[in-house]
């Protein structure tokens, strides 16, 4: 079938379900409107569905007129509590917001499904669509895959992208690939230091839980700098430090909490063994103990250079070749599909399609985030030939 007819047959809808959804946002696990909204449109389509999995999450299976491999496309659902400030006349007014693109990326397998349904005598095996929620935390992949998502059938390769403002300055409709580690980790942790409380103008009779926490802070950085090679790229970052109640006092604890980020799994392990190890040290050299949690997040995410670079192959049928960049390097921050290429091979692309809001483009997770919707058929049809292409 000729993919960019097909594509352009179904752009309006899929413009129409970005709107929609864009309208109302949900956060978390729970999605009632939007999965509802997602499994309606499948149901209309006539593609069987299973609601539910994972809480809120949407698997719908395409069955093509010959057996065949099995490939799942995936796409998340859900948006962020942030208070929309874009101006569009479909502008979200629940207090929620679609600031990283989620809406697109339903919208855009919406469109792929509603193509592939329409065509299925022409596909030997199946597509899996698998609309996910969480995405943004706690994470919605892991459990949607606990339930089954992957199974029944059985999956062979999955693909997904992630739309918006990407690199600053590149042109609209860039598609970019890695053909290894492509995202870094998500994990998180929290330190007690805890000393002895007491007045400040008598600091011999307490224990100081907040010079404990400068010694602290200082020695963390070091574990990125001294102790991990330059080569392997990672990140520690504190973003929360509580401690202290008046200026002549010296608390009887602080609370520090932080983010991990590394793309390599052993890189990320030494981290999380450090920093534990810096604050039992720095809390028994100064007389005071210590509490220490850490989660382990999303999971660096990592692509499959073969179905990488078949994935290229059938771009180079529907976007010119110069628009297809190989990423030099991997990105810190983390994504939940890592849970799903951890499970079967395939690749997460990213494609490049800002919108100015006021004369100015603003980045994801930002009140002011938008899209261009004319790019999201781009992304539609770039899965719908990397599915057919690989169930051949």
């Amino acid at each position: 079938m000729n993919i960019f007819e097909k594509v352009k047959e179904v752009e309006e809808y899929i413009i129409n379900c970005r709107r929609d959804l864009h309208q109302i946002p949900e956060i978390g696990l729970d999605l009632p409107q939007t999965s509802t909204y997602v499994a309606s449109q499948l149901k209309d389509m006539g593609i069987g569905i299973k609601e539910g999995v994972g809480v809120s999450g949407v698997v719908g299976l395409i069955k093509g007129k010959q057996d065949g491999k099995t490939i799942a496309l995936r796409a998340d659902m859900d948006g962020l509590a942030i208070k929309e400030e874009t101006g569009l006349p479909f502008a979200s007014t629940n207090g929620n917001m679609h600031a990283c693109g989620h809406d697109g990326h339903t919208a855009i397998l919406l469109g792929v499904a509603k193509v592939l349904s329409e065509n299925k005598d022409k596909i030997k095996g199946n597509v899996k669509l698998i609309f996910q929620p969480a995405e943004e935390g706690p994470g919605g992949a892991k459990p949607m895959i606990e339930e089954g998502a992957l199974e029944n059938p059985k999956v062979d390769a999955i693909l997904g992208l992630h739309i918006g403002s990407l690199i600053e300055g590149e042109k609209h409709g860039l598609v970019m690939v890695s053909y290894g580690n492509m995202m870094a980790c998500l994990d998180s942790f929290r330190v007690k230091l805890v000393g002895k409380g007491c007045h400040g103008a008598y600091p011999e009779t307490g224990v100081d839980p907040i010079t404990m926490a400068g010694y602290f802070l200082t020695n963390l950085q070091t574990i990125v700098s001294r102790e991990i090679s330059p080569t392997d790229p990672s990140v520690v970052t504190v973003g929360k430090i509580l401690g202290g109640t008046a200026y002549n006092i010296i608390p009887g604890s602080v609370e520090i909490e932080g983010t991990v980020r590394a793309v390599d799994q052993n890189v990320r392990e030494k981290i999380a063994k450090r920093i534990e190890n810096i604050a039992r040290g720095i809390s028994e050299t100064m007389r005071g103990s210590y509490e220490f949690d850490y989660t382990f997040g999303y999971p660096p995410l990592v692509n499959d250079e073969n179905f990488t670079k078949a994935f290229v192959e059938s771009a180079k049928h529907i976007i010119p070749k110069e628009d297809i960049m190989v990423m030099k390097k991997p990105v810190m921050g983390g994504e939940d599909m890592a849970y799903f290429l951890r499970e079967v091979p395939g690749t997460f692309f990213f494609l490049n399609n800002p919108k100015a809001i006021d004369g100015k483009f603003y980045p994801h997770h930002n009140s002011k985030f938008d899209i261009n919707e004319a790019m999201l058929s781009r992304g539609a049809a770039l899965i719908i030939q990397a599915a057919l292409d690989y169930l051949g």
